[in-house]
């Protein structure tokens, strides 16, 4: 049954590790998203465990620049810290797209591509470019107060981007995470994009914020575009992408501006 049609009391602790457990390696008690929809009922609280990551990777910035490392090295070692966090679950997810979506020919071929674990050209260069553009867009921030902010923002912006494509875009396959996990409802939606924004907003002040929700909002819409052409829909590999090229655009907008 989808998470549209539970009406059975939830309990927002359980949303909250369910969250933890499914988008991290963060040790806080595994549970496990066995029912269909239940993960998709909890992903209100992707935001909040997307700012838990962001605070890792900038706590990790602000240690290697304690010691010294220079901006650069230090923002490698907040992409490192983050990775780390996650267990690169969204770096696989944009790694198994780009080779499908750049090595099939048809719309089965890109889907087998994508399900295959190997990585390859495509998946390496897009891997090479989301690490080095999150590492030099960090390195052109001003300092590790500045660094920490922007990842706390870009994390919560990320994980909550990844919720309005898995409600509004169909499933490109019957099978597979994304469609075990279900689509999520309005309001579940509505409230990851508002825990999503106020973070981003508390963390960044108003202006810088609103520019970092903006940048997240077009890179999640042309990664939903581009997946309903390239294969009809979202699977969990798509949303991957989506977190990626959200923190791409958040971060690169934040780097600009100063």
């Amino acid at each position: 049954m989808s998470s549209e049609n539970d009406r059975r009391p939830r309990n927002p602790l359980t949303d909250v590790r369910r969250a933890f457990s499914f988008l991290t390696r963060i040790p806080i008690g595994n549970v496990v998203a066995d029912a269909p929809g239940s993960l998709a009922a909890a992903a209100w609280a992707f935001p909040l465990v997307g700012a838990i990551v962001g605070a890792i990777g900038g706590g990790a910035y602000w240690i290697a620049s304690s010691a010294g490392l220079s901006p650069a090295l230090a923002g490698l070692a907040a992409v490192g810290a983050a990775c780390l966090a996650t267990g690169c679950l969204h770096e696989d997810g944009l790694a198994d797209l780009a080779d499908g979506f750049g090595g099939g020919s048809d719309r089965e071929a890109k889907l087998a591509i994508i399900r295959d674990s190997r990585i390859g050209a495509y998946g390496v260069i897009a891997l090479g470019v989301s690490i080095l553009a999150r590492v030099l867009a960090l390195a052109a921030l001003l300092g590790p107060d500045a660094a920490l902010a922007a990842l706390v923002a870009t994390g919560a912006l990320s994980r909550a981007a990844i919720v309005p494509v898995m409600a509004g875009l169909p499933h490109a396959r019957a099978d597979g995470m994304s469609s075990h996990a279900g689509r999520p409802a309005a309001a579940a939606t509505a409230a990851a994009l508002v825990i999503g924004a106020i973070v981003a907003v508390l963390a960044l002040g108003f202006g810088s914020g609103a520019l970092a929700i903006a940048a997240a909002l077009l890179a999640a819409l042309l990664v939903a575009l581009l997946a309903r052409r390239q294969i009809g829909g979202q699977t969990g590999d798509v949303l991957g992408a989506v977190a990626q090229a959200t923190e791409v655009a958040v971060l690169l907008a934040l780097s600009a501006t100063g």
